[in-house]
Order: structure tokens, then sequence, then C-alpha cells
């Protein structure tokens, strides 16, 4: 200013920039050592951390709990504030049903990354608080209702913004307090779905539904169900139990064309009860879901989609339980006489 009382404030901008390495593993003390050395600084407010395109945001955000071998943390001189996630417009609905990996496409961090693309974009969705639909300049606009319907079904409780060039107003993925480190501790995005239902999504006939059923599936018949399409599902993700396997926790995902079934464990009805959980909320948890001879064992997948045929996609799980004169056969039975093509699930009670 040439004269007068006005004073010109000019904001300080810093980047340092790391590579050869993964924030949530080899550069975790770099990053602490960089952190530290802004926050001495005292000049900054917020400091933005972008990790690459095929990142996982759990194992970052995991990064701020890692204590270093003298026992610091980047937890004792910041906090995560916000999870973000950009979408590209332009391609999400290819990337979605797409069945490249990322070596496919020339981006794995390491030759035993068998990340697929759809995987990682899912992680990231449904952890995120703030998600950007990026480059809606360049599609349609029904494509566009299309896309943020189908976000919003992944994860209904994030913030969306739809932007061209990533625009945005700070105080939208910054300063936002929307990051609870508890609640990512135990974060299951689909869960949402159960609950919250919108005029966007079902104005694309995206819609959700739980199966549930307290009867064994049949192994071989459930395996031959997952190796089919299930027309119309996007996303599918649940608990399962076997005939042959009555005391373990099947855990079945998919989406897109993407699927995968491992172990999760065992089912509380497995365990000894003097081994169960003492916190009251765990327990009563447990109660909640348990019923019957059997306990917490069952069927419950979470099935999201547009234009599913409910009834169908119903029968053709239900076709799959045991019948009732395979029921008659008995525990002691169903391991001996049904084939079980799942692989073998090398987890054991101690």
């Amino acid at each position: 200013m040439k004269s007068g009382d006005a004073a010109l404030s000019h904001s300080e901008e810093k980047m340092v920039e790391m590579s050869n390495g993964c924030i949530c593993c080899t550069l975790r003390e770099d990053l602490l050592i960089e952190i530290a050395k802004l926050a001495r600084e005292g000049k900054f407010d917020h400091l933005l951390i972008e990790s690459t395109g095929v990142s996982e945001p759990m194992p970052v955000a995991e990064t701020f709990t890692f204590r270093d071998e003298a026992g610091h943390s980047l937890g004792d001189i910041a906090k995560i504030d916000t999870m973000v996630t950009v979408v590209d417009a332009l391609n999400f609905l290819k990337d979605y049903t797409s069945i490249d990996n990322l070596q496919t496409r020339g981006t794995a961090v390491a030759e035993e990354d068998e990340r697929t693309i759809v995987d990682l974009l899912v992680d990231q969705i449904e952890f995120a608080n703030v998600i950007l639909i990026n480059k809606i300049d360049l599609i349609p606009d029904e494509e566009r209702r299309k896309i943020r319907a189908m976000i919003v079904a992944l994860n209904p409780k994030a913030k969306i913004y739809e932007t061209t060039n990533s625009e945005v107003n700070l105080d939208t993925v910054m300063g936002t307090g929307l990051y609870d480190e508890a609640e990512a501790k135990q974060t299951e995005g689909w869960l949402d779905s159960l609950v919250e239902y919108t005029p966007e999504t079902e104005e694309y006939g995206i819609a959700n539904f739980v199966y549930e059923s307290r009867v064994p599936f049949h192994p071989d018949r459930l395996y031959k169900v997952f190796s089919q399409s299930w027309p119309g599902v996007i996303r599918s993700k649940g608990v399962f139990w076997l005939a042959t396997r009555l005391k373990h926790v099947g855990y079945w995902s998919q989406a897109g064309s993407m699927c995968q079934n491992q172990c999760l464990g065992f089912f509380w009805n497995a365990i000894p009860r003097d081994e169960w959980p003492e916190d009251p909320k765990e327990l009563e948890e447990i109660k909640r879901v348990s019923k019957g001879p059997y306990g917490d064992c069952r069927q419950e997948i979470v099935l999201i989609g547009a234009d599913m045929d409910q009834e169908a996609l119903t029968k053709m799980l239900d076709d799959a339980l045991l019948t009732e004169k395979e029921q008659a056969f008995g525990p002691d039975e169903w391991k001996a006489r049904f084939m079980d093509p799942f692989p073998e699930w090398n987890v054991v009670l101690e």
C-alpha cells in the first residue's frame, strides 16, 4: 500500500515432498520428522498430506498411532482432521466394472501387490469423510447423478461435493473435524446403508437389503453362487456360515465384478464362555446377534445395487441353504456328506 494503516497479510505455504517409500511403512519416521519440524515453526494451522492414488486410507490413518524407537508418535504433535477422497467421474463407471489389478495398470507398489482397481476404489470411498466427485464438466448430467447416487449408497455419511479441477472452499476439506479415530477403527461403511435411504439413490433404482438366515449354507452350492453373477448388485459384503465349517466365520466381499471370500475367525458360539469379552457393550452385541442352539452363527450379507430383483437374489441364496432333509442328517454328518470346494482355512482355536 502506498499510504494508510492497512497491512498486507501474506499466508506462507510450504511443501515437503517425500518419495521412494510408503507412508505406512518406510516413510513413517521421515513423516514424523518433517511434521515435527513444521509444528515447531508454529506458522501453520493445517497440514495437507497427499498420498499416491494407490494408497489405502486405513493404513495411512494408522500411521498417526505409530511410535518410533524413542516412543515418539505423529499423534503427539498432530491429529487427523479429515480424510478426503477424490473420485475421477470421467472414469468411475469404467473402473468400477473393471477386472484390472494395479499390476495391469502399472501402478502397483511392489511385485507382490495383487490389489485390484475396484477394491482400492471402494476402500477409499468407504473410509472417506469428504468425497470430491471431480471432472463433472466432462460427463453428461445423467451420468453425474448416477455416480453420485452410487457413492452415496457406498458411503452415506460422507460429505460429497461435485467439482471441476477439484476446486472447493478450503473449509470443506480442512478444519471440518469430521474424522473420528474411534469410529474409524470400527469402520464398516456398508452397514450405514442399512439405515439411510436418500431420494437421489432411489431415483436411479439404487437400493439395498440384508439377506439373513440361521440355516447353514451347503458349501458346494454356495461356492457356485459365489462364482456366478449377481444381476444388478454393485456391492455386497457380509458373513456366511458353512455346514462343513460350523465354527468358522466366512467373509464375503464383492464390488463391481471383483469378489473374494475368506475366514474372519470363529463365531462366539465356538468360543468358551469364560473367554468372551468382559466389556458390557461387546457382550450386549453378542447377545443381540445370538439366537437358538447355534448362537451367533448365521448368514448376514448386505446387498447394494441398481434395479436389483430382491426376490430373485434372495431365492438364489436360499437355494444354497441346507434343505430340511439335509438338515436332518445333523452336524456330525454334514462334513462327511457334503463336497466343500472352498480353500482350506488355516485358522484353529487355541
